[in-house]
């Protein structure tokens, strides 16, 4: 029963915060659309990939909903390095749940977290287009 009390004064704490980061997700999903999206790619490995990291750990949600935009996105024309690298920092970062996450498991955590996931979405995106490329 004591557990039960410490969890729920922890969601309630924690509740502005939740609410606000469903707030700001809402209103990238309600005026941002693929097409914009795809405007920011150029079709250079290197920069879409970059790109696609930036705007995917902007946007950040499911990973559900990445799947359809990355079809969306490829589409239009993205490359596949900006989609796999978007795809990724879409479900493994999210600059505007730093504060929750900092706040409940700790600010080096976090931060560590970050630093690894972008590295690693980097790396494993130019992997996967190098992989489809040899397969296909």
């Amino acid at each position: 029963m004591n557990a039960i009390k410490k969890s729920f004064k922890n969601f309630l704490s924690l509740s502005p915060m939740i609410l606000g980061i469903i707030g700001l997700v809402g209103i990238f999903k309600a005026f941002i659309t693929p097409t914009m999206l795809s405007s920011l790619f150029v079709k250079n490995a290197f920069y879409d990939t970059f790109i696609g990291l930036l705007v995917g750990a902007i946007a950040v949600g499911q990973a559900i909903i990445s799947y359809i935009l990355g079809g969306e996105l490829l589409k239009d024309g993205v490359s596949m390095y900006g989609v796999s690298a978007f795809m990724l920092a879409w479900v493994t970062l999210g600059i505007v749940q730093l504060p929750l996450e900092a706040s409940v498991l700790g600010i080096r955590f976090t931060i560590l977290r970050n630093i690894l996931a972008v590295i690693f979405t980097f790396i494993i995106s130019v992997t996967t287009v190098w992989t489809i490329g040899i397969i296909g």
